[in-house]
């Protein structure tokens, strides 16, 4: 299915969340604008190697899905990730898995909870979570929700990129620009500012420049669009 039609198909029925015909807009002129640029890069750091974190995805093989949204609401983002190798001089690495994971507006996590580290019990559902596996072009798409925050971390998407055999090549997390987090935790269903900024997450003490996303565009009517490489 071409990226257009995808994203048509994806997001039809998506009830409460946000509309977003600007994000399907600019990812369809993104794609065909960066189509050539995807390719060789002749040079490239290795995305910084995180901890999976406390919550990491259980079931990734039985979560193949793009639209990894379930029943919670919030402000639409669509993910576009492209994965190069590299060993390979950068080039596009295809064939992979690529498995993300993030918690929702409210900062939980499906898969979890009733404990400790988090209240509500979420052991039973799976959402905002999900595996794809890259195209020819090294590239995959989720259709998701603008992460929430919990105490102690900035605003951050887990990333787990595997090889055929399900060995893991890379975890990493990506992170998110402080503006653009403070608008849209302005808005309904989310918790207000974050408390923890990007540079005093402990995560991305070492390594924010690396884990930050590559761009990201829209708005909190419409939605955003986030552009991300991880190189392993």
């Amino acid at each position: 299915m071409d990226r257009k039609n995808f994203l048509r198909n994806g997001l039809v029925g998506l009830g409460t969340i946000v509309a977003v015909p600007t994000v399907m807009t600019s990812c369809s002129e993104e794609d065909d604008n960066n189509s050539d640029n995807n390719a060789t890069t002749g040079d490239c750091d290795l995305s910084p190697s995180e901890t999976v974190g406390p919550f990491p995805i259980k079931t990734p093989s039985q979560l193949v899905q793009e639209n990894i949204i379930g029943n919670r609401t919030g402000v639409a983002l669509l993910i576009n990730l492209t994965i190069q190798d590299q060993s390979d001089n950068c080039n596009p690495l295809s064939g992979v898995f690529v498995d993300i994971w993030h918690c929702d507006a409210k900062g939980n996590y499906s898969q979890y909870g009733g404990n400790q580290l988090q209240a509500t019990d979420y052991t039973d559902e799976d959402f905002l979570r999900g595996r794809q596996t890259t195209d020819a072009n090294g590239q995959i798409s989720f259709i998701s929700i603008f992460p929430g925050w919990y105490m102690g971390r900035a605003t951050h998407i887990h990333v787990e990129v595997l090889d055929a055999n399900e060995d893991s090549l890379r975890v990493t997390q990506i992170a998110f620009p402080q503006d653009v987090c403070d608008e849209v935790y302005a808005t309904n269903n989310y918790n207000g500012e974050a408390d923890t900024s990007n540079t005093g997450d402990a995560i991305f003490a070492d390594s924010l420049d690396e884990n930050m996303l590559d761009s990201i565009t829209g708005n909190t009517t419409d939605g955003y669009t986030l552009s991300k490489t991880i190189v392993v």
